[in-house]
């Protein structure tokens, strides 16, 4: 008798060990965490949040979103990296971590590419374009004539040195020909403050962390910088709408990714419950309120768009001759 139940349990381990991927036939089991390179209150966590509640009905489980700040995502990522590939520990990616950072930092602390599994798109968030209101510029055209009239006199806020914010105005300012100067901030909502305030003249800010104060009138909503009219803000232009800017594009956005090794079983049951969470039009409603427009891709179509991201940036950066240690 001891002998047959030794047998079934053997069977059902083995049976186990042989499931898709090696997953956990179980899978979910316990709590899966979301890793976020960014303080709580930021747009990256906003979503993660909004996602994490969907996403744990859709897997009957408990998500907990972590917070992990500092190295613009780096610190993150490497930890994220370095977690046992089991789809308990997720990353919130984002254009800077799987975009920009790899061009600007020499020592990043984990591979972009070869350190992840790509499971999923959640978000495009556009930037805007914004302004004191007391600035004598109405739209892009105008703050590129005020700008040539006044070289080196003109500031722009950003989140910090090498943040899409930063790229933005290194941009605009190669694309307008004009020389103004960059001031960075710790966090964005110091320095969209600092435009409220006239500290600084303008800066290219998230939309979710823009679209209060735009709306009060606190802030002057010149453009955005998508290759389409945002919903929330239809009225105001693209930055390419204008001459001598056709080009112009900037689009950041949030993704989940695992760390590589993860089972291809485990890494598409995320897939698929992720796909099933975004369709919530609770969750729709709540990114589109928070200036963000879900998305969602295969794994494959994610790896193929950080691939060309990773492109992009690298271009970037080379052509505003920008550089981090």
């Amino acid at each position: 008798m001891k002998s047959s139940m030794a047998s079934i349990i053997l069977a059902a381990s083995a049976a186990l060990a042989a499931a898709p991927g090696g997953a956990r036939a179980a899978y979910p089991d316990q709590p899966i965490r979301i890793v976020i390179g960014y303080a709580a209150g930021g747009t990256t966590d906003i979503l993660a949040r909004a996602l994490g509640e969907q996403l744990g009905k859709q897997l009957n489980q408990s998500i907990v979103i972590e917070n992990k700040p500092g190295a613009a995502g780096n610190l993150a990522a490497s930890y994220v990296q370095q977690a046992k590939p089991d789809g308990y520990t997720l990353f919130m990616a984002t254009v800077a971590s799987h975009g920009i950072n790899p061009a600007l930092y020499k020592n990043l602390g984990y591979d972009p590419v070869k350190g992840f599994a790509p499971v999923s798109m959640v978000a495009s968030i556009p930037l805007v374009l914004i302004a004191n209101p007391k600035l004598p510029a109405k739209n892009v055209e105008e703050l590129a004539a005020l700008c040539r009239e006044k070289p080196g006199a003109m500031n722009y806020a950003s989140s910090g040195n090498g943040s899409p914010v930063h790229l933005a105005g290194a941009m605009f300012a190669q694309d307008a020909h004009v020389n103004i100067v960059h001031v960075p901030y710790r966090g964005g909502a110091l320095a969209n403050t600092s435009v409220m305030t006239g500290e600084t003249q303008f800066s290219f800010a998230t939309l979710p962390a823009a679209l209060p104060q735009v709306k009060a009138g606190a802030l002057r909503a010149l453009a955005v910088t998508t290759r389409e009219r945002s919903a929330q803000l239809p009225d105001v232009p693209t930055v390419a709408e204008t001459k001598g800017f056709a080009g112009y594009e900037i689009n950041t956005w949030n993704a989940i990714m695992a760390p590589a090794g993860t089972p291809p079983a485990v890494v598409e049951k995320l897939d698929q419950a992720i796909k099933q969470a975004m369709a919530s039009p609770e969750l729709v409603k709540r990114f589109q309120g928070e200036g963000a427009t879900p998305k969602t891709s295969t794994p494959k179509e994610l790896a193929a768009f950080v691939d060309a991201e990773l492109k992009k940036w690298a271009g970037v950066v080379k052509s505003v001759n920008i550089k981090l240690d």
